[in-house]
């Protein structure tokens, strides 16, 4: 790690172990206003909770003596390619507001751990920036906008910036109810009261880095390649999102988008289908962090079903919850071929810009390799369901978790 991120973590008393302790650290570094948008929900953020406490319901299975060495390799194959670990920065808009690197940070910090940021619409660096400023292709994910010109345009942009996924989300008719980010001033435009200004100012190093670089706008949605210049908000940004799509609309982004297609917000097995059979290389099993519907279930309890309905057909792809390394082992267990996280990043992005994103990636790498090790698995490509007892279980019964090959084992 470099003499910065030393740096900045010094009278932390302490170095960070942990996500967990990022997110301690995390909330420390920015306002409360901020923290509320990087760590809030919808209404009662009863499924921000649900989507930590289903990981609760799965026990890992551990088997002795196997004769497996200690695994460091974690690549998988995803959307035709390889990441070298199974874990990718899930889209966060306005992240520049958590620190002022943003994306940008937060994509070279992927690419050097071997995986991938998807590059939010609402981003505070362009298409452009992120295609420049890095090596790797990244993904690009999309708002379904009322205007198809709008999408083509950013559709085309994102290609000419060398990404090469897309990714749809579609859980967004209409932004969820997130009472803790209103409660905070965080509106747009933010309602700034003394109290407030003064919470920024107690955090220089937040405060310099927000007006000396100024990464507080949507900057793909601002000017650029012959977009509107109106659009400058959130609230803009949401009343251009098209309520009434449907099924037609993903097979139209189909005929644009020449390479990979994920469909993200995807909780129902029969959604799962109909959005392979509009063209859809993937899903996200996803209920965007329980900032939207309060109420939805986990998005780890929606995996299996999804997994069984696309059945090899497409990748499928899981956010929410993910805090340990031995969350992404259970998602992997339950079907998924790789995660996605978004407030484990951020907690990085604000303690440590880049530094702190890599962190937060190798924190898990070691995490997930360790569990590994200790589960007796031969690698990733080895987990299945059969590595999983249910929580509920009051004994192992060998005829319910299946017999382990330890082999090559077979994905359920």
């Amino acid at each position: 790690m470099t003499a910065t991120f030393h740096y900045q973590l010094r009278g932390s008393g302490r170095s960070p172990r942990s996500v967990e302790d990022y997110r301690r650290l995390a909330r420390r570094a920015v306002p409360a206003m901020v923290w509320a948008y990087i760590d809030g929900g919808a209404d009662d953020m009863r499924t921000v909770a649900w989507n930590r406490e289903a990981f609760d319901r799965w026990r890992l299975r551990q088997r002795v003596l196997t004769g497996h060495p200690a695994r460091d390799d974690l690549t998988v194959g995803v959307a035709g390619g390889e990441l070298a670990l199974p874990v990718l920065l899930a889209p966060t808009g306005l992240t520049g507001l958590t620190h002022w690197q943003g994306e940008l940070g937060a994509a070279r910090a992927a690419e050097a751990e071997g995986t991938r940021l998807v590059l939010s619409s609402a981003a505070t660096y362009s298409l452009e920036e992120l295609g420049a400023g890095t090596a790797a292709d990244h993904w690009f994910q999309l708002y379904p906008w009322r205007d198809h010109e709008l999408m083509g345009s950013l559709m085309s942009r994102a290609w000419r910036a060398g990404m090469r996924t897309l990714v749809v989300t579609v859980d967004v008719p209409i932004q969820g109810n997130r009472e803790r980010e209103l409660r905070h001033g965080m509106s747009s435009p933010p309602v700034l009261t003394p109290l407030r200004v003064l919470d920024a100012a107690v955090r220089p190093r937040w405060w310099y880095g927000l007006f000396r670089h100024q990464r507080v706008s949507l900057r793909n949605l601002v000017d650029e390649g012959g977009l509107p210049d109106a659009v400058r908000s959130v609230a803009r940004q949401a009343g251009l999102i098209r309520v009434d799509l449907a099924w037609a609309d993903i097979e139209w982004m189909r005929e644009q988008w020449r390479g990979r297609l994920f469909v993200k917000g995807i909780l129902d097995p029969d959604d799962a289908v109909r959005a392979l059979d509009a063209g859809a290389d993937g899903v996200v099993v996803s209920n965007h962090g329980g900032r939207q519907l309060d109420g939805v279930m986990a998005s780890l309890d929606a995996l299996p079903a999804v997994a069984s309905a696309v059945s090899g057909r497409g990748d499928v792809l899981l956010d929410g919850g993910i805090r340990r390394g031995s969350d992404v082992v259970k998602a992997l267990c339950l079907g998924a071929d790789a995660v996605c996280i978004g407030r484990p990043f951020l907690y990085g992005l604000a303690v440590a810009g880049e530094a702190g994103v890599r962190a937060v990636l190798r924190i898990l790498r070691t995490e997930i390799a360790r569990t590994l090790t200790l589960m007796g698995v031969g690698g990733v490509h080895d987990l299945d369901r059969s590595w999983l007892i249910p929580a509920a279980a009051s004994s192992i019964d060998h005829g319910h978790v299946g017999h382990v090959d330890h082999g090559q084992g077979v994905r359920s």
